[in-house]
């Protein structure tokens, strides 16, 4: 064979072997179409048209987006890694194929602004992989949702779209957010449930905030308040003591802006208004127990029953004065006895009182001791003003000053100490004002020198004893007999049957007003009539008037008698 002969063939082979491997550097990161011509192991082996087959694991045919495993005779695209390894093999992937297939896709989708399905893989370093039908994506913890999600775990694997952020395919980078499609899909939403909405509907939300005022309800693409006044006829002091954040509950639409779609909810509104029927199931003036639900500086609310509340002011807790404080009287969670002093169902408020559901002490008081009579009772305190007396069952009575000692009061203060017990003589009690005024000086004789130094005074009521009975009238001493006055026929009583001195005894011992006095004499004139007049103007004050129909006699007689029997 001549060189010549020898040499065509070899060029022919060269030609052949260029014009297949000539490509060679194209080739490798191609992605070709290929048959599976056979199955080895856990290898499919496919053939693209080269001078050898290549191997694709069947692994990678196990991701998400692949529909099925393929058989002999079907078609693939494969990505050509290597042309030849030391095996001589062409060395495949179905995996980078895909990818590459994907890349091609997501481009064209982000740049017409469409979504791309995929599904989460895995968590990474501030957020988690996104498997994109082979391309990987990164989605931050910030696009996951609209809200905070602790848990993830329903959500991976699961085919779902994805709006893509960022793609760049030289650095391999791909951002996509979920958040941003599930906002696309709440403002659709929220505009359809924008047009439908009403007040009065009733709806189902979540329980979203919950803020010292009320609770943000999440009503399923929109959020509504719901004010801590609207959870519950019943007192509420923050939301969270009957609400919690997840929580589904029923609530009613009480209020919509369109304009601002601001949206303000209700629960109790769903529940019957407890207030309809108070003015029937709670009476003015009757007993009810309760509960202390809330203490305030001014009082405590009771309630009644669920949904209905009372105030008892501070001003009716109690019959003692002194106990101004709410705290010192009532706990919270204390049932307590309350009579029914006001209801007001327009304004909704109903005024309560402890003190009434318990007996007056001051009543008490004025049926042991009626004016005039006397107590023993222990100084509490000393003022310049006078002297405060405990009387027990938390009573005190005032002694003022000028009522400790006919000649000179003030002097007379100076000389007291706290703890001192003093004989009083019950001068007036106002058991509308809670007081109970005495004097010290009214249970001492009356000497001459209080009468020239004026101590003794117009209109005040002495005790006198009956010396000389005469027939025009009576003479009568006063205190340690070195004062005497004589009353007048005509003054010894209001009736006329009744003027008439011979009734009277020596050594009896009445009481009159003092109509006149001299102090330069130190004469007193006294009327034992103006003090029957004064006590029947007083009485009918008190008891009735002069048009009830009854005659002064009827109602100051038995009056009079009971105070004398008294004494």
């Amino acid at each position: 064979m001549t060189q010549a002969t020898m040499a065509a063939p070899k060029e022919s082979f060269a030609a052949l072997l260029d014009e297949t491997l000539g490509s060679e550097g194209t080739i490798e990161g191609a992605v070709l179409r290929g048959v599976v011509v056979k199955i080895v192991n856990d290898f499919l082996v496919v053939d693209v048209g080269l001078k050898s087959e290549g191997l694709v694991p069947l692994r990678e045919f196990a991701s998400p987006s692949e529909t099925k495993i393929p058989e002999v005779g079907d078609e693939v695209d494969v990505y050509v890694e290597r042309y030849e390894d030391r095996n001589g093999q062409v060395v495949l992937s179905r995996e980078k194929a895909r990818r590459e297939e994907s890349w091609v896709d997501l481009e064209k989708a982000h740049v017409n602004n469409q979504n791309a399905m995929g599904s989460i893989s895995g968590r990474v370093k501030g957020g988690y992989t996104v498997d994109l039908n082979g391309a990987t994506a990164f989605l931050p913890n910030s696009q996951v949702d609209v809200r905070p999600i602790r848990d993830i775990s329903p959500l991976i694997g699961v085919q779902q779209p994805f709006q893509i952020l960022k793609i760049d395919r030289k650095r391999g980078n791909i951002v996509v957010s979920r958040r941003a499609i599930m906002e696309e899909s709440r403002a659709e939403a929220r505009s359809d449930f924008v047009a439908t909405l009403a007040e009065g509907q009733v709806l189902k939300g979540v329980v979203k905030n919950i803020t010292d005022y009320g609770a943000f309800v999440d009503l399923g693409g929109i959020d509504g308040l719901l004010h801590v006044t609207d959870i519950s006829w019943k007192r509420v002091n923050h939301p969270s003591e009957a609400l919690h954040v997840g929580q589904t509950i029923d609530v009613q639409v009480i209020k919509f802006n369109h304009e601002s779609q601001r949206i303000s909810l209700g629960m109790k509104q769903l529940e019957v208004d407890p207030w309809v029927e108070v003015a029937a199931n709670f009476v003015v003036g009757e007993k009810y127990t309760g509960k202390v639900t809330n203490i305030t500086e001014y009082g405590a609310f009771v309630e009644l029953t669920s949904g209905i509340e009372g105030l008892v002011h501070v001003s009716e807790m109690s019959w003692n004065k002194k106990a101004s404080d709410p705290q010192k009287l009532v706990t919270s969670g204390q049932e307590v006895a309350v009579i029914v002093l006001e209801v007001d169902t327009d304004k909704r408020r109903i005024s309560l009182g402890m003190k009434q559901a318990q007996e007056n002490p001051f009543s008490g008081f004025e049926a042991a001791h009626p004016v005039g009579t006397d107590v023993d009772a222990t100084i509490k305190s000393l003022s310049k003003t006078g002297v405060v007396l405990d009387l027990g069952d938390g009573l005190e009575g005032f002694v003022a000053a000028e009522d400790l000692d006919w000649v000179d009061g003030a002097k007379s203060l100076k000389t007291l100490a706290e703890g001192q017990t003093l004989t009083a003589r019950v001068l007036e009690i106002d058991t509308d004002k809670d007081r109970v005024i005495l004097g010290v000086k009214q249970t001492m004789p009356v000497p001459a020198t209080a009468v020239a130094s004026g101590n003794v005074k117009k209109g005040q009521i002495v005790t006198c004893t009956v010396a000389k009975v005469q027939e025009n009238g009576i003479e009568v001493t006063i205190g340690d007999d070195s004062v005497t006055a004589f009353i007048r026929r005509a003054d010894l009583s209001r009736d006329r049957s009744e003027q008439r001195p011979d009734r009277f005894a020596v050594g009896e011992k009445v009481d009159a007003m003092i109509t006149a006095l001299d102090k330069d004499s130190g004469k007193l004139t006294l009327s034992i009539k103006a003090k029957e007049l004064d006590e029947e103007k007083r009485v009918m004050a008190e008891y009735g008037s002069t048009d009830s129909g009854a005659s002064l006699g009827d109602i100051l007689g038995p009056a009079m008698r009971q105070a004398v029997d008294k004494k």
